[in-house]
């Protein structure tokens, strides 16, 4: 070999070291809260119903019967792991189609009542007096929607959509500096009467689990119904939909293991739901469309895998979450925990970083292999403050510099290390530009 093929060599070689040195680690995952994997058993589960047990289970011959079968089983395996009844369940492409089909279902279904009663009422010889649902507030102004000022859009723009169109009040209950909803101005809401109560389980942004069992209580002595967005916590926390005593509950599939595009909300009969997707009837006439099975199995399985072991799982979680509560803390001294610091999702920490834009410091992470969220994942690209933030009273620059980490496996004592110094990293280039 020559000495200038040598020389070419050791240059080459060096060279390649460069770029792999610059290259990050593993990718850490910790955006859980706007998506997760499905897991292979997820998958082998419903995959039988994508290629062999194909049939519609509305068709009488035996393919259909068999998904049918298989569609009740699923139905009724996820109803038990969310403490609801198999005739509860109404299968949806997720979350956002639950709370749109929550909140104006029910608004719709008052008005096709008041409607009808003025109908009989005319039509009678006699005025007579229509019947009263079994939530309403004859004594208090009708069309008002009530809603927690840190909702998602799924539930804040369907009632918006209800204000626009057909004039109903939207009243934004506030909350706390920690994101908890203030119960005596809901109480006080509640008793002037409405149409409906929205209310989430678990804050997607900031992580705080809210007292839905109260806000359930006090709304129902005022006899209005309530309707909970569970999609962050099913799966993450126990959830029961009976014992809780709601009226509907919304559940996206894809925050606990099933594939995107899968939800539910489960519903009681005492309350009355207008569709608003037209078809042949299925899902209790409340969601027409071909029942997709493959999905509903994949729903029932993950939901049942993340049930099992829940409580063990979460302790593990939390101490994972506190660690790393700790380590972002002794990188950056001055970042602020936002939510509740205890009564939160387990696997979820939120934080203010000091004098940095959130999304830059999001670039940053993630050219170094860290992939977090700077707010809400269905927010994304509009550059806006995070809504939750701003309703907790921080300031836009301060909700502009939020950061969210989300995961739903413990993070390794290597990898919190990691972040914090990744963490570092980043701040440090960032106040240097």
């Amino acid at each position: 070999m020559t000495g200038q093929n040598a020389t070419s060599q050791d240059t080459q070689t060096q060279e390649s070291q460069a770029v792999q040195s610059d290259r990050p680690e593993r990718e850490l995952y910790l955006d859980a809260a706007a998506s997760d994997a499905v897991p292979a058993s997820v998958i082998e589960a419903m995959t039988p119903f994508l290629t062999e047990g194909y049939g519609n289970p509305s068709s009488v011959h035996a393919s259909g019967k068999t998904a049918a079968r298989a569609l009740d089983a699923a139905r009724a395996s996820f109803a038990t792991d969310l403490g609801a009844h198999a005739g509860d369940v109404i299968f949806t492409s997720g979350g956002t189609e639950a709370d749109n089909l929550a909140v104006k279902g029910i608004a719709l279904a008052q008005i096709r009542r008041e409607r009808e009663a003025r109908a009989a009422a005319a039509s009678a010889s006699t005025p007579a007096r229509a019947s009263t649902p079994a939530f309403a507030s004859p004594h208090s102004p009708a069309h008002r929607i009530l809603i927690s000022a840190v909702e998602h859009p799924a539930v804040a723009q369907s009632a918006q959509w209800l204000h626009d169109f057909f004039d109903f009040e939207v009243v934004r209950i506030p909350v706390d500096a920690q994101a908890h909803i203030d119960l005596d101005v809901l109480s006080r809401e509640a008793r002037r009467g409405a149409t409906l109560v929205c209310i989430m389980m678990a804050n997607n942004e900031v992580g705080t689990i809210e007292p839905v069992s109260r806000a359930v209580r006090i709304c129902h002595d005022a006899a209005v119904p309530v309707h909970v967005d569970a999609v962050q916590a099913a799966g993450t926390i126990p959830v029961d939909f009976r014992g809780l005593d709601a009226d509907t509950l919304a559940v996206s599939g894809h925050k606990f293991g099933a594939p995107k595009g899968l939800g539910a909300l489960l519903t009681r009969s005492r309350v009355a739901i207008e569709p608003i997707v037209s078809g042949g009837g299925q899902e209790r006439g409340l969601r027409s469309g071909t029942p997709n099975v493959a999905g509903a199995i994949a729903l029932a399985v993950a939901l049942h895998e993340a049930r099992t072991g829940m409580e063990e799982h979460n302790t593990r979680l939390v101490a994972s979450r506190d660690a790393l509560v700790e380590a972002i803390r002794d990188a950056v001294p001055g970042a602020t925990l936002t939510g509740d610091p205890v009564n939160r999702l387990p696997g979820h920490a939120s934080f203010i970083f000091p004098n940095v834009n959130g999304e830059a410091l999001l670039v940053d992470l993630d050219a170094r292999g860290i992939e977090v969220s700077s707010g809400s994942a269905c927010a994304i690209g509009r550059h806006e403050a995070p809504g939750t933030l701003l309703a907790m009273g921080l300031s836009e620059t301060e909700a502009k510099s939020a950061l969210r980490f989300s995961f739903r496996e413990p993070l390794h004592h290597t990898d919190i290390r990691r972040i914090a110094q990744a963490l570092r990293a980043s701040m440090t280039a960032l106040h240097a530009m």
